[in-house]
C-alpha cells in the first residue's frame, strides 16, 4: 500500500512540472498577444523604441511560437486596418533579420486573402490587399508582384458577363489600396500605374450609375454634390497622382528605418487569379458619398479637406473603422473618436458628426441600429460639451434646411435621430427658428418634420410635457391626447346598432366570463351585409366584429398589458370572428377607428395581432392601402406597421428555410452513417441509437418542404399586393393630374414615390428574389416615374 502511495507521488512529481509547462506556454502566447495588440498606443516611449523592443522580443519566440505570430499578425492586420502601417513596418523589420519568417508571412497573408475572397467577405479581402501593398514601402514584397496582382484585380472588371457589383468591388479595392502604395509604385514603375489607372478609367466611363438616384440622400445637388462611392474616390485618386502622390494624413513609421529596410530581401507574390463568380455571391452594395459640410460651415481654425482631396476619404475611412471596432460601447467609441490622431490638423468635431450622420442616413439600411448613433453622439456632447452640441445644433439646421429634397427613408431616420436626443437633452430646443414652417402647407416635409418629431417625443415621455415644451404658435402642430374613442359611449350611441349588445358585453367581461359566453352574446346580433339581393353571399358578419373588437379593446386601454392580456384571453373569439381577409380588414379598420389618436397603440396592436395569427400578413398590407387609411396614408407609423408586418413575413420564410437546412442535414448524416459498415462497432451502435430518436423522416422533410413553398407563396403574395396597390394609386394621381392639366409632383406624390422606393430598399434581399415576377406581371406598362424606381433597385445588385 505504502509501495503503490509511493507510485502515485512520484508519477504526480512528473505529471507537474508538464501542466506547468503548458500554463507557462500560454502565458508567454498572452503576453506576445498583448504586445502586438498594444504597440502603436501612447506610451511614454517612442513608437520607434516600441516596435525595436518588440521585434527583439518576436525574433527570441520565433522558434517556439511561430505559428501563433504569424496568426496574431496577420488578423491585426485585418482586424485593425487603422493600424496597417504599424504593422507593416513590424513585419518589415521582422522579414529584416529572418527571411524565412518574412516569406512565411507573406504566404500566410496571400492565404488569407484568397480565402476571404471565396467566403465572400469583402472588407477583409480589401484589408488585406492594402496590407500586402504597404509591405512594398517596407521592402518585404516587390513591387513588380504587387502590380501583377492588381492587373489580375483589375481584370476581373472587364468580365461583361458578372455582375456590375463584382467588377465595382474589385475597382475599388485597388483604388482605396493607391494612397498607400501609389508613391512607391510612381517612383519605381511609374508606366505601370498609368496603366493600370488607364484601365480603370475606362471602365468608369463605361460602367452605368441607375441605381445612383435611389441611393441618394437628397435628391439635389446643391449645396454638396451627391456623388455615386466610386466616382469620388476616382476624383480623389486623380488629384492625389496630379500631387505626385504625397498625402499628409497615412502615419509612415517605416522612414524611420528606412536604412534597415532597403537592405532586406523581397518576396515575390504568387499569381493570384481571383475566384469566379458565382450565382450564390453577395457583393457589397453601392453607395453615395454623404457631404454635409464644406470648409465654409466650420469656424476659424483646422481648415475641412476639400470633397476632392484625399484626405477627406483617409479621414472618413479611419472614423468609420473607429466606429466598426466599438460600436457596441458607446462610451469607447465616443472616447476613440475624439482621440484621432490627427486632430489638431482638422476641424474633428464637424468629421465625426459628418461620418456619423453618413452612417446613420446609407442607403439601403444604416450599418448598425439607429439607436446607436443616437447614443453615440450624446456621448460625444457629454466628452467634448464646449464644442460637440454647437456643432450638432449646426448639422440638425442644415439638415432641417435641406429636408424638402430629403430622402423619406432618412426622413423617418432623422425624426427619430432628433426626438431620441431631445429626451436626453430635457427636450429643449430653440423652436422659434423653425416658425416659418408654421405657414406651410400641412404635407409639406418641414411641418410634416417637426408632427412626426412630436408624435415620437410623446412615445418617450407623455401629453403635457410635450405640450409644455412647445411655444404657443406651434398648437396646430400638437399631437392629439392618446385616449381611445369609444363610440358606444358617445353622445349618438343611442342611434348605433350596437350598443345594447356593447353594454352587456362590458358586463359579461366584467364578470370574468369565458370566450363561448362571449359568443353567446354576440350571436343574435344582425348583420348588416344582409340585403334583399341573395347573390351577394355573406361570410362575416362586421357588427359582431366591431362590438367585440371596440369593446374589448376600450376595457383594455389603461395599458399595452392590459390590452394584450384582453388579446390572449379572447383569443379564440377573434379567431372565429376573423376568419377570412375580409374579416381581418373589418378588424383592422375597428381597431383604428378606437385608436386613431393613439399611434403607438396602432402600431403595438397590429403587432399584436399577428403575432397572435388572428390577422394575416397580406391582410394588414391590403388594410393599409384602402380608402379608409387614405387620411393616414403619409404618416410615418402607417409605414412602420406595413415594415414590421413585411419583416414578420420574411422572419417566418428564414426559419422555416433553416428548420429545413438542418433536417435535411440530420438526414443525409443518417444516410452516410448508415451505409459506413459499423456493426460490430457497440458504440457507435449505440450513438446511432441516441441520434435516430431525433432523425428526421424523409416524410417530415417533404412537409417541411412543402410548409415553405407555401410561406414563399405567402411572401411573394404580399409583395405583389404591396406594388399593385401602389401601382394603382400613383397611376391614378398621374391621370387625374394630366387629365386636370396639374403638376403632379406634389407632397403627396414625393411622400408616395418615396415609400414605394423604400419598401424596395429595406426589403431588398427578399424582394430581389420576385423580381423577374414583379417585371412580368406588374413592372411592363406602367407609367416612367413610377417604372425608374424599379429600374433603379434592380440595378442594385446587376
Amino acid at each position: 500500500m505504502n509501495r503503490r502511495r509511493a507510485y502515485q507521488d512520484d508519477d504526480e512529481y512528473e505529471r507537474r512540472p508538464k501542466r506547468r509547462r503548458v500554463s507557462d506556454n500560454q502565458e508567454i502566447e498572452d503576453r506576445l498577444e498583448s504586445l502586438i495588440l498594444r504597440v502603436g498606443e501612447k506610451t511614454t516611449s517612442s513608437l520607434e523604441s516600441n516596435l525595436e523592443g518588440l521585434v527583439a522580443v518576436l525574433e527570441a519566440d520565433l522558434g517556439t511560437f511561430r505559428n501563433k505570430i504569424l496568426r496574431i499578425l496577420s488578423d491585426c492586420a485585418v482586424k485593425l486596418p487603422e493600424k496597417c502601417t504599424i504593422y507593416s513596418t513590424l513585419v518589415g523589420l521582422l522579414n529584416a533579420k529572418n527571411y524565412n519568417f518574412g516569406g512565411e508571412f507573406v504566404d500566410h497573408m496571400v492565404k488569407n486573402f484568397k480565402d476571404s475572397l471565396k467566403n465572400c467577405k469583402w472588407d477583409a479581402a480589401r484589408y488585406s490587399l492594402r496590407f500586402l501593398s504597404d509591405l512594398v514601402n517596407c521592402n518585404v514584397i516587390s513591387a513588380t508582384s504587387l502590380l501583377q496582382l492588381l492587373e489580375s484585380m483589375v481584370d476581373a472588371s472587364t468580365d461583361d458577363t458578372v455582375p456590375q457589383v463584382r467588377r465595382d468591388w474589385y475597382v475599388f479595392s485597388v483604388l482605396s489600396t493607391l494612397p498607400w502604395v501609389g508613391r512607391d509604385l510612381y517612383e519605381k514603375k511609374e508606366s505601370a500605374l498609368e496603366n493600370l489607372l488607364v484601365r480603370i478609367e475606362i471602365f468608369l466611363n463605361k460602367r452605368t450609375k441607375k441605381h445612383h438616384n435611389a441611393l441618394r440622400v437628397w435628391s439635389v445637388d446643391t449645396p454638396h454634390p451627391q456623388e455615386e462611392y466610386l466616382d469620388c474616390l476616382w476624383a480623389q485618386i486623380r488629384k492625389l497622382r496630379n500631387e505626385s502622390w504625397a498625402e499628409k494624413y497615412i502615419p509612415r513609421p517605416y522612414l524611420a528605418f528606412d536604412s534597415i529596410l532597403c537592405e532586406a530581401l523581397q518576396h515575390s507574390l504568387p499569381q493570384i487569379i481571383p475566384p469566379p463568380h458565382h450565382e450564390s455571391y453577395v457583393y457589397p452594395m453601392p453607395w453615395v458619398v454623404y457631404r454635409m459640410f464644406d470648409y465654409t460651415d466650420c469656424p476659424d481654425g483646422p481648415i475641412l479637406p476639400g470633397a476632392h482631396s484625399i484626405e477627406r476619404f483617409l479621414i472618413e475611412e479611419h472614423l468609420h473603422s473607429i466606429i466598426e471596432t466599438h460600436h457596441l460601447e458607446r462610451k469607447d467609441c465616443a472616447s476613440h473618436l475624439l482621440s484621432f490622431p490627427y486632430k489638431s490638423k482638422i476641424p474633428l468635431e464637424y468629421c465625426i458628426v459628418e461620418v456619423i450622420f453618413s452612417e446613420l442616413f446609407h442607403m439601403p439600411s444604416p450599418r448598425y441600429l439607429e439607436i446607436c448613433y443616437g447614443s453615440i453622439l450624446i456621448e460625444l456632447c457629454k466628452l467634448q460639451p464646449s464644442t460637440m452640441p454647437q456643432v450638432l445644433a449646426q448639422a440638425t439646421e442644415i439638415l432641417f434646411m435641406r429636408i424638402d429634397s430629403m430622402n423619406t427613408s432618412c426622413f423617418d431616420r432623422f425624426v427619430n435621430w432628433f426626438s431620441y436626443h431631445l429626451s436626453n437633452f430635457q427636450f429643449r430646443w430653440s423652436w422659434d427658428d423653425w416658425d416659418s414652417c408654421l405657414f406651410l402647407e400641412p404635407e409639406h416635409p418641414r411641418p410634416k418634420f417637426i408632427q412626426e418629431v412630436l408624435l415620437k417625443c410623446l412615445r418617450l415621455s407623455y401629453y403635457q410635457r410635450v405640450k409644455d415644451m412647445m411655444p404657443e404658435a406651434y398648437e396646430k402642430l400638437l399631437p392629439p391626447i392618446t385616449q381611445p374613442d369609444y363610440k358606444y359611449t358617445s353622445d349618438n350611441a343611442a342611434e348605433l346598432l350596437g350598443t345594447a349588445a356593447a353594454h352587456k358585453l362590458v358586463v359579461a367581461i366584467r364578470q370574468k366570463c369565458t370566450p363561448e359566453e362571449i359568443l353567446n352574446e354576440l350571436k343574435d346580433l344582425p348583420n348588416p351585409r344582409d340585403t334583399e339581393n341573395d347573390m351577394i353571399e355573406t361570410t362575416f358578419n362586421p357588427l359582431k366584429i366591431d362590438v367585440f373588437t371596440q369593446t374589448l379593446l376600450n376595457l383594455g386601454s389603461k395599458s399595452f398589458s392590459h390590452t394584450f392580456a384582453a388579446i390572449s384571453k379572447f383569443h379564440f373569439v377573434f379567431k372565429q370572428l376573423a376568419d377570412s381577409e375580409e374579416a381581418q380588414i373589418c378588424l383592422l379598420n375597428n381597431v383604428f377607428e378606437l385608436w386613431h389618436d393613439h399611434q403607438q397603440m396602432m402600431v403595438v396592436i397590429v403587432d399584436k395581432l399577428l403575432k397572435t395569427q388572428i390577422v394575416e400578413c397580406s391582410s394588414v398590407a391590403t388594410w393599409v392601402f384602402s380608402k379608409e387609411m387614405s387620411t393616414e396614408f403619409t404618416k410615418m407609423y402607417l409605414w412602420e406597421i406595413l415594415h414590421l408586418t413585411i419583416k414578420k413575413m420574411n422572419k417566418h420564410v428564414m426559419k422555416l428555410s433553416a428548420e429545413l437546412n438542418e433536417a435535411k442535414d440530420k438526414l443525409s448524416r443518417d444516410v452516410e452513417s448508415s451505409s459506413s459498415d459499423d456493426s460490430d462497432n457497440e458504440t457507435s451502435t449505440k450513438k446511432k441509437k441516441d441520434e435516430n430518436v431525433e432523425r428526421p423522416t424523409e416524410e417530415a422533410v417533404e412537409k417541411m418542404e412543402e410548409k415553405l413553398e407555401a410561406a414563399y407563396g405567402d411572401q411573394k403574395r404580399i409583395f405583389l399586393i404591396i406594388f399593385q396597390r401602389f401601382i394603382m394609386i400613383l397611376s391614378e394621381h398621374l391621370v387625374k393630374c394630366d387629365t386636370d392639366g396639374r403638376d403632379f409632383n406634389t407632397d403627396w406624390y414625393r411622400w408616395t414615390i418615396g415609400r414605394l422606393q423604400q419598401v424596395f430598399l429595406l426589403h431588398h434581399e427578399q424582394v430581389q428574389k420576385y423580381s423577374t415576377t414583379l417585371e412580368s406581371l406588374l413592372f411592363t406598362q406602367v407609367d416612367s416615374h413610377i417604372l425608374d424606381v424599379f429600374s433603379q433597385f434592380v440595378a442594385l445588385t446587376k
